[in-house]
């Protein structure tokens, strides 16, 4: 814990090398000298912001005090010997700690320097507050986890109250902080700001943005009586107001009953009172309006949003203290807050909540502006005006979808099928004034527009109508063409421009030629499916178990899925293992962490290497959160690979099965088919009802099986343009430009055309400060479905009022009909996870490199996702009950809680609140 800008000679003497000591007024104080509280309050003075008067006792007071008792490598010592996950033995070693400090010396020297700065002060009463330098940061809040002491008065309760506010940086609740955010304990200070004490007759808390909604249009301004402890520890229910920054219009005014009140003592220390102040307003409307000023002057001046603590004494406000708001989802780059704009969660969408890496996002941005050439547009990357960054993840803007009435339609019918949750924050959305639709017709260009593309696009349908294995076949035999020349040019390939080169061709010309080949087939399917969900009450009439949910039945086990195929693939390999002694006898003898190793170091039995290579050879581009270039394939950590395969080993039950559980669809899919078209022939003109349930059926089942295949192309594409650009990273890491290979995903287009020239630069530190935000990032425990440009987040997803209450049930969307009664397994990385047959799979989201899981799941539970996700079209074609959209599942269920899912009603019960 010791610093070298500190050095002590003994306990009682101490040399300081950097300053002890910090005015207020100093020009400037960085976080590794004043601390977070420390730092800002000096820009606020500096700024002429009203500040109480005071001083800091900088970092290096604290270095100087750990060294001259010794501390540091005992503080080092007993944190390796305790479980940071372990709330009690947190406590108890902060106490130990803390009991330490309090027995410990101050050196002379240093206390010499701070009495000195007290008496130039005028030994006033004064607030004592620590300031750490791991707090108050942009990406982290640490507000609570020290100490401030208030009132102080006299010599000895002065540095009495430095102390303990030294050893507050080792609170429980700090040191669990730090540990959760990989934070290094050893480099971690802490400064003290001593302030002249504000005896304030109000006090409280003002946010520059709306903490709740996320509105950056908004002040929310909590205020109570006397000082502001009450309020912070949470004693006092304070006035609580909305404000409209703008204009100052009071759009919310709540008085508190503020019940209670802490004022300072003569004596010194603080007082407590209870008072009968609900009528009250603890502040006038005058001062609200001031501390808005305030509050806009001070985010300007950090640029970010803050929250700020306040007091007003004797007619006047003083600004204690600012730091970042750090609960605040990011807003997408460049765009004004007005006029408002809507962003859907790209990710929410896919089943992908993670991060994406820099190149991964310029490639899903270079599709989609690929894509807009269909309609006659001409963008880049950097142009395209549908996909945007926020919190290192993508958005795609649909605001002009609710500016028109079709637009707003076809939101209301097609997003719950797709996410459903985001489907709800949509429909409360459509009631917003701001979003109100245009009367405006749209233009003659854009008429023109949509005209060229439907001429490209109906006859594809019309032909999968007609036409439907025919049209499969085709649409498969382009694809595999598409693969060939991606393949080739990639072999051709030899240099990073050629690379990048290649790179933006398959981006470019994704969209262009799949959408029209295979969503054309997809309607030529779905189409038929939404004719039998419309006959299906009439059908009912003659059969009355038939729903809605009964047709979704004939999408069991559908055949030309490219994901289904994968999984029973990966089956098949598990069967060649079973079948080998000595790859069965590897597979049973070592993790599934020690297999993947050897398997990537050649180091396996030559059966199993081969077998397991046979299946990597073909699948080995998909990979968990694959849609974004920068992750890892399986080709380069085949663990998920291993792991599925060590728990299909451990099937011993034929008919759970994976090739079994497929053919059980199969053949329920035609049970299915006949049920629909006798009850058909049942009804009026059933000869015709009953032809167009079969008509439709064929279409269902020769068709619907491609809605992976997009998907499953571009990843193919994207994976050879991987391994071409990993070749490529291998030779800069080799020469030094770079530390690693895949950190040439960390960098954009244009930074590599750059690199691709020889310039010169520090690309390694680039990488680095990437790196870092993606991983503050990777941290994010909610991320919005829905984000508008002022601010606003939609997280919720579909809830009841007894899931809000906090019943044991909770509500989702049903997408695959069935009930399941089991032990829930929660997976947030199917890495690291194995799932035992028939356990529920719950998760945040998923994409095709988890559905290896689901053939040993018994039902599955997702946050995001809807009707026609990934995930809801595997269960349903498994047979597995699933409901997704369920709000916060992961926090709400438990790893070995008896659930049960009820696929057909959207209900989840939590059976058992213990963890088995």
């Amino acid at each position: 814990m010791t610093n070298d800008r500190t050095r002590s000679q003994s306990p009682g003497e101490s040399h300081v090398d950097a300053p002890v000591i910090l005015p207020l007024s100093a020009e400037e104080a960085s976080l590794e000298i004043a601390g977070g509280k420390g730092a800002n309050l000096v820009k606020l003075s500096q700024a002429g912001f009203p500040a109480p008067g005071g001083f800091i006792v900088a970092t290096a007071g604290y270095d100087a005090f750990v060294e001259a008792n010794q501390l540091g490598d005992w503080i080092l010592s007993q944190l390796q010997q305790v479980d940071a996950t372990d709330p009690n033995a947190l406590e108890a070693l902060s106490r130990t700690i803390r009991a330490r400090f309090e027995q410990s010396t101050m050196p002379a020297g240093l206390r010499d320097a701070i009495l000195a700065a007290y008496a130039e002060l005028g030994r006033p009463r004064v607030a004592v507050r620590s300031s750490a330098t791991a707090e108050d940061l942009p990406d982290m809040s640490f507000a609570g986890q020290q100490d401030t002491y208030l009132n102080v008065a006299g010599d000895e309760s002065l540095l009495r109250s430095v102390i303990r506010c030294w050893s507050s940086l080792w609170t429980a609740r700090a040191i669990g902080y730090r540990t959760r955010n990989q934070i290094d304990q050893r480099h971690v200070s802490l400064a003290v700001v001593v302030q002249k004490m504000v005896q304030s007759e109000a006090s409280g808390v003002l946010f520059t943005a709306n903490p709740l909604t996320g509105r950056r249009t908004e002040t929310v301004i909590d205020a109570t009586l006397g000082l502001g402890e009450a309020l912070v520890s949470g004693l006092v229910e304070p006035d609580h107001f909305v404000i409209a920054t703008r204009t100052g219009e009071i759009r919310e005014r709540k008085l508190g009953a503020k019940a209670l009140v802490i004022r300072g003592a003569e004596e010194g220390d603080t007082i407590t009172e209870e008072i009968d102040a609900s009528d009250r307003q603890a502040v006038p409307d005058t001062v609200l309006q001031e501390l808005v000023k305030l509050g806009v002057r001070a985010q300007e001046l950090f640029g970010a949003p803050q929250d700020m603590e306040w007091a007003w004494a004797d007619g006047k406000l003083y600004i204690l203290q600012s730091r970042p708001i750090t609960s605040l989802y990011p807003l997408p780059e460049g765009v004004p807050m007005e006029p408002l704009r809507v962003f859907l969660s790209f990710g929410a969408i896919q089943g992908v909540l993670d991060p994406f890496t820099p190149l991964g996002r310029e490639t899903i941005k270079g599709i989609f502006a690929g894509g807009a050439r269909l309609f006659g547009f001409d963008f880049t990357s950097e142009t395209q005006p549908v996909i945007h960054a926020a919190g290192e993840r993508l958005w795609g803007e649909i605001t002009g979808v609710f500016r028109n009435n079709a637009g707003r339609q076809l939101l209301l019918r097609a997003l719950p099928g797709v996410e459903p949750g985001a489907g709800a924050g949509v429909k409360r959305l459509l009631q917003d004034p701001r979003l109100t639709p245009s009367a405006q017709l749209p233009s003659q260009a854009t008429f023109k527009r949509l005209a060229r593309f439907f001429a490209l696009f109906l006859p594809q349908v019309l032909r999968g109508i007609l036409w439907p294995e025919k049209a499969r076949q085709q649409a498969q035999e382009v694809g595999a063409a598409l693969i060939q020349e991606i393949q080739e040019r990639s072999a051709a390939a030899s240099t990073l421009a050629q690379r990048i080169e290649l790179h933006e061709l398959v981006a470019m010309s994704a969209f262009p030629v799949l959408i029209p080949l295979f969503l054309s087939r997809l309607i030529a399917a779905y189409g038929p499916m939404a004719l039998l969900i419309r006959l299906a009450p009439d059908l009912a009439k003659a059969d009355p178990s038939i729903t809605g949910q009964t047709i979704l039945g004939v999408t069991r086990g559908l055949p030309h899925n490219v994901t289904t195929e994968m999984d029973l693939a990966l089956w098949q390999t598990a069967q060649a293992i079973r079948q080998n002694p000595e790859a069965l006898q590897a597979m049973g003898s070592s993790t599934a962490e020690e297999l993947a190793e050897a398997y990537l170091a050649q180091q396996l039995p030559a059966s199993l290497q081969q077998i397991i290579g046979a299946f990597l050879d073909r699948y080995g581009m998909r990979g968990v959160g694959e849609i974004d270039l920068g992750r890892p394939r399986w080709r380069e950590n085949p663990m998920p690979v291993v792991q599925a395969l060590l728990s299909y080993l451990s099937i011993e039950d034929e008919n759970m099965a994976p090739d079994a559980v497929f053919r059980r669809g199969e053949a329920e899919a035609n049970k299915i088919i006949e049920q629909l078209a006798a009850a058909a022939s049942r009804r009026p003109r059933g000869w015709l009802k009953s032809r167009i349930v079969r008509w439709a059926a064929r279409r269902i089942r020769s068709l619907a099986g491609l809605r992976e295949s997009p998907k499953f192309l571009i990843i193919n594409m994207l994976g050879i343009v991987r391994q071409s650009l990993l070749e490529s990273g291998q030779e800069l890491a080799a020469a030094g430009v770079l530390q690693r290979s895949d950190d040439l995903f960390y960098l954009y287009w244009p930074e590599l055309k750059v690199l691709a020239m020889g310039a010169p630069g520090d690309w390694q530190s680039l990488v680095d400060e990437r790196r870092a935000a993606y991983a503050r990032e990777q941290r994010r425990r909610q991320i919005p479905r829905i984000l508008l440009s002022d601010g606003e987040a939609i997280y919720d997803g579909i809830q009841t009022d007894a899931a809000i209450a906090g019943d044991h049930t909770l509500t989702g969307s049903p997408v695959s009909p069935g009930m399941v009664e089991g032990v829930a397994h929660v997976v947030f990385d199917p890495h690291r996870s194995q799932l035992n047959p028939g356990e529920i799979l719950v998760c945040p989201g998923t994409d095709p490199a988890w559905t290896p899981l689901f053939l040993a799941a018994g039902g599955l539970v997702m946050e995001v996702g809807g009707m026609m996700t990934h995930g809801a079209v595997v269960a349903r074609e498994y047979g597995i009950p699933a409901v997704v959209g369920v709000d916060r599942a992961t926090q709400r269920i438990q790893t070995g809680q008896k659930i049960r899912v009820n696929g057909s009603t959207g209900e989840i019960v939590i059976l058992d609140s213990a963890v088995k």
